[in-house]
């Protein structure tokens, strides 16, 4: 999470919202929210990955990285989710593809 802190200009500038969520309670959050500079949901729970097609692991009670580009008008320009802690979306892809999308007037 901190590749999109570290990138927050950029996507000030893009015009680009960055979110994150956790299972965590309200007081790690806010923990976590500290470290970077964008809102951190807290909570998540099994039926929230469910809605989301998340993979939830059960050990531990999480739900593994699951995350979304959201274009303005609500649609999904991109996804990934992981079983694991691979396969993230790198936040300087993210910019890439926002700017992507921009010159193609889409």
């Amino acid at each position: 999470m901190v590749g999109y802190a570290d990138l927050k200009d950029e996507f000030d500038k893009l015009g680009v919202k960055v979110f994150a969520a956790s299972v965590d309670d309200l007081e790690k959050a806010k923990e976590v929210a500290d470290e970077v500079n964008f809102p951190v949901g807290h909570g998540v729970t099994r039926e929230m990955a469910d809605m989301l097609g998340s993979y939830w692991e059960d050990r531990r009670s999480i739900i593994q990285p699951s995350e979304f580009v959201v274009k303005a008008d609500g649609t999904v320009a991109a996804c990934s989710y992981s079983d694991g802690p691979l396969g993230r979306i790198d936040a300087g892809d993210v910019v890439k593809m926002v700017n992507f999308y921009d010159s193609q007037g889409k």
